[in-house]
């Protein structure tokens, strides 16, 4: 983490993500479980994508993921979006 990061920076739970919550209730109780800060780099991981198609492939993995047990998305360096620099990006 870079010495401009800030750890308490969250992004908002996208509709479409909430939409996989509230049809599972599996799932749910598994998002929950995790620390607040997983579940940021869950949903920077599925929002970070540019096209559309890759954003829902992305959203059916985190779904199978969360279900099996894991923690946080593979290989991911971590939300960028927690520098200040970057959140002109994104809308937090």
């Amino acid at each position: 983490m870079t010495k401009d990061a800030d750890p308490a920076f969250r992004h908002r739970t996208p509709p479409e993500l909430q939409s996989l919550l509230d049809a599972s209730d599996a799932l749910t109780q598994k998002w929950q479980a995790l620390p607040p800060l997983a579940r940021n780099e869950w949903i920077c991981w599925t929002i970070s994508a540019e096209q559309e198609a890759t954003r829902e492939k992305r959203r059916a993995r985190l779904r199978e993921e969360i279900l099996d047990g894991k923690k946080r998305p593979c290989c991911w360096p971590g939300c960028p979006h927690r520098r200040e620099s970057a959140r002109k990006w994104v809308d937090a």
